[in-house]
């Protein structure tokens, strides 16, 4: 169990990213979302014993991780949103060294090393140093290090960044069979990043834990709050400065819009069935109005 209770960080200047979350994580996959911004990376980072709370306590197994870490890090696979690397080392040589600094064996290191670079597709392109690496390919090998330990809890922030569509999908299907018996900490901005995989959802914006709870659920909470109408281009401006619009397609006669309002924003508008994206929105901007107000 690793348990992140009443966290907060303020940075200096007052700056206060993350303002008394709290998570509690049992194996399985959490799918942390948010806007840019919202906090996501403060507390992945305070997840990952990288930073410290201001305030709060992180417990790995019933223990201070914020006092003692070492526990938590010997089990911890993670990778950061910026995740660096050495340029004139190949993937497999640089895999190499940080099983070295995890303290696995030579043997254990290059089998592993063999195994991820399979698992993230990057068999055929092991012997080129990564400076060579398009921006996907040092994402896949980012992955590949977190998991090199066999670690039981994978902390991911903004993991799919740089990956083409297919890559996405075997990245999340790989996080899907992980989560089966450890625990898996997502955090990303894109709804379809979690809505196929994740059955345990937590919203985040503006440093707060808005909703933790299911995708059906959130979806509930949406309902009777979506609605499809057609715009001409001209009234668009005025039609989203009143509603959030959770996504438009131009047609021969006109835009057709998924607004998000509590009432029919226009007699014509057509009430619809929402999807994950919609109750995401729905979620963050009933929570950036509240602020507003």
């Amino acid at each position: 169990m690793l348990e992140l209770i009443d966290i907060a960080k303020t940075y200096r200047g007052g700056k206060r990213a993350v303002d008394g979350i709290t998570l509690r994580l049992a194996p399985g996959m959490v799918g942390l979302l948010g806007p840019n911004g919202a906090g996501k990376s403060s507390l992945m980072r305070i997840a990952a014993t990288i930073t410290r709370p201001t305030s709060g306590r992180v417990l790995w197994h019933g223990t201070d991780a914020v006092a003692r870490p070492d526990p938590l890090r010997a089990a911890l696979g993670y990778l950061p949103q910026d995740f660096g690397v050495y340029p004139n080392l190949s993937a497999p040589e640089f895999l190499r060294y940080l099983a070295a600094a995890k303290g696995l064996s030579a043997r254990t290191a290059r089998a592993r090393t063999d195994e991820l670079l399979h698992l993230v597709n990057l068999t055929e392109a092991g012997k080129r140093p990564l400076k060579a690496y398009s921006g996907g390919m040092l994402r896949r090998v980012g992955i590949a290090q977190a998991l090199l330990a066999d670690p039981e809890v994978i902390v991911v922030d903004e993991p799919t960044a740089g990956l083409d569509p297919e890559e996405r999908v075997r990245f999340r299907n790989l996080l899907s069979d992980l989560a089966a018996d450890k625990i898996v900490l997502l955090s990303t901005h894109i709804v379809s990043d979690v809505e196929s995989v994740a059955r345990d959802i937590a919203v985040v914006a503006g440093g707060r834990l808005l909703y933790r709870g299911t995708p059906e659920e959130l979806l509930r909470r949406t309902t009777g709050l979506v609605w499809e109408l057609l715009v001409r281009p001209e009234d668009l401006v005025a039609v989203r400065a009143r509603h959030a619009v959770s996504r438009m397609v131009r047609t021969p006669e006109g835009v057709r819009a998924r607004v998000l309002a509590g009432e029919p924003p226009v007699p014509d508008a057509v009430a619809a069935e929402p999807d994950l994206e919609d109750a995401y929105l729905a979620t963050v901007g009933g929570a950036a109005r509240q602020v507003a107000a």
